[in-house]
């Protein structure tokens, strides 16, 4: 009955007093789908927060409550109340808290200044305030200087000192010394439960693996200042040569260097890299597998070699940038390009010339058609002429289209052999309608989505209330068309 009433706390047809009732019986999985709720009036969600306080505060709404003395904060995803309650959170929910956008000065300040390390670094980590990262880079916690690396709110000026710790006060702990008797080296097999320590986490004093951490995230940062960050282009651990080889602003001296790295990892970063100029693209198209891969992904890439690589890489259905950028003019070029896989690409953009779009909806190669078939452009005389043409081969790509009618869908749902793609894709189609969706409840992966469909009709909604699959069960619970009679006899 459980996964029932989980599917019922996630219902937007949900009557008021049901929700009441789920909130009286709530546990911490419930009120955490409970507290996601758009309609929850404030009475209700304080009443979930002293049920569930832990869960409420992972939840997505906003509720600042005056005149409580036990709880006078609500989910505070979107805002937060009392501050003196703030310092009577469990450091986990104050972890949490800090976490939260739009937290009032009073309360900003009262994390600020928490005694618990963890609580100030996710402040520190999420905060959009320059004055508030600026005033914590001076904080002597390692943990909390890892945080500010990875801010990209943090000014480029406190971030190279937070690499170089030039004008900082020195480091007086980590979360590895606040726990462990130093030099110290977290076992990455760890049999402790109660260990939260990140795998490989040492500290001989220096705080060596924290500080390793800052710097990889503050190479990561685009805030970072090449100055501080061009030193570790020869670091011995390849992944901080990978985050250099995403920067866009390094010599090319430097691009260079990175395109004869040995790691590939270093490489592929670095091919998709719009910075390193036409011949570095084309030394890396040559190069291993992966890289060519990313080498396609690249906004620059020259068209001559993005078609070669279409036939030698298995680029996949998706958009790249340099398709996604091309002219109305290279777009026809493309068009009727004898490479299929090139105008396999090309056919993934939505916003094609109505030639081009046309041309390859009558394209004779069915991985072409695939491929354009979701275009919402589309007539539905396009489409069907498709499926004339390719049969099931573009079944599910056709149903995709968010213009696909309802007829349609109804004529794809029937067809034989039944394609269990497309029963999938009509299953979540908003133009599906109850025969189409009846037809999907034959395929045991579409059965989950189409009892979600509030199209499905009640008498089937409530009859699928007891599927043997819980989670087509619980689909069922959650679809806004259940009967409200139905949806009461579950709480009863």
């Amino acid at each position: 009955m459980d996964h029932l009433l989980y599917g019922l706390a996630v219902n937007p047809a949900l009557p008021a007093a049901l929700v009441d009732r789920l909130i009286d019986i709530a546990d911490a999985e419930m009120a955490v789908a409970l507290a996601e709720r758009g309609d929850l009036t404030a009475e209700q969600a304080l009443r979930l927060v002293e049920r569930q306080p832990e869960a409420a505060l992972v939840g997505a709404g906003v509720l600042t409550v005056d005149g409580v003395d036990s709880v006078a904060l609500a989910l505070p995803g979107r805002g937060v109340g009392d501050p003196e309650w703030t310092r009577r959170l469990a450091v986990e929910h104050r972890v949490r808290l800090a976490a939260c956008p739009g937290l009032p000065e009073d309360v900003v300040e009262v994390l600020a200044g928490d005694v618990e390390a963890a609580v100030v670094a996710g402040l520190a980590e999420a905060t959009t305030s320059v004055e508030v990262v600026t005033r914590l880079a001076g904080h002597p916690h390692a943990e909390v200087r890892k945080a500010l690396a990875g801010n990209e709110v943090t000014p480029p000026a406190v971030l190279a000192a937070v690499i170089t710790g030039e004008g900082l006060p020195p480091l007086t702990g980590c979360l590895v010394c606040d726990r462990e008797t130093v030099p110290f080296v977290h076992d990455r097999e760890c049999p402790r439960t109660d260990c939260d320590l990140r795998a490989g986490a040492s500290c001989d004093g220096s705080h060596e693996s924290t500080v390793w951490e800052t710097h990889l995230l503050a190479l990561g940062n685009p805030a970072t200042p090449l100055d501080a960050a061009i030193g570790f282009l020869d670091h011995p651990t390849w992944l901080f040569r990978e985050r250099l080889a995403a920067r866009p602003d390094l010599p090319l001296e430097a691009y260079r260097r990175l395109a004869d790295d040995p790691i590939p990892g270093v490489r592929s970063v670095l091919a998709e890299n719009p910075a390193i100029g036409d011949a570095l693209i084309r030394q890396l198209a040559r190069d291993d597998t992966y890289v060519r891969h990313q080498v396609a992904h690249n906004p620059r890439v020259p068209l001559d070699v993005l078609a070669d690589l279409a036939v030698t890489t298995r680029i996949g259905p998706t958009l790249v940038p340099r398709i996604a950028a091309a002219t109305p003019a290279e777009a026809r070029d493309m068009a009727a390009s004898p490479t299929a896989a090139l105008r396999v690409l090309l056919a993934q953009r939505r916003d094609l010339p109505a030639q081009v779009r046309d041309a390859l909806a009558t394209d004779h190669d069915a991985t072409v058609a695939k491929s354009i078939a979701p275009h919402p452009g589309l007539s539905e005389a396009q489409l069907r002429a498709m499926i004339d043409r390719h049969g099931t081969q573009v079944l599910g790509a056709v149903v995709r289209n968010p213009t696909a009618s309802s007829a349609l869908l109804e004529d794809v749902a029937r067809h034989q052999p039944p394609s269990r793609k497309a029963l999938r894709a009509i299953a979540e189609h908003p133009n599906a309608t109850a025969p189409a969706l009846l037809a999907c409840l034959a395929d045991d992966r579409a059965r989950p989505l189409a009892a979600a469909h509030p199209a499905l009709p009640p008498k089937t909604i409530s009859e699928l209330l007891t599927d043997d699959d819980e989670w087509t069960a619980q689909a069922a619970a959650a679809n806004p068309s259940l009967p409200p009679e139905v949806m009461a006899s579950l709480v009863e």
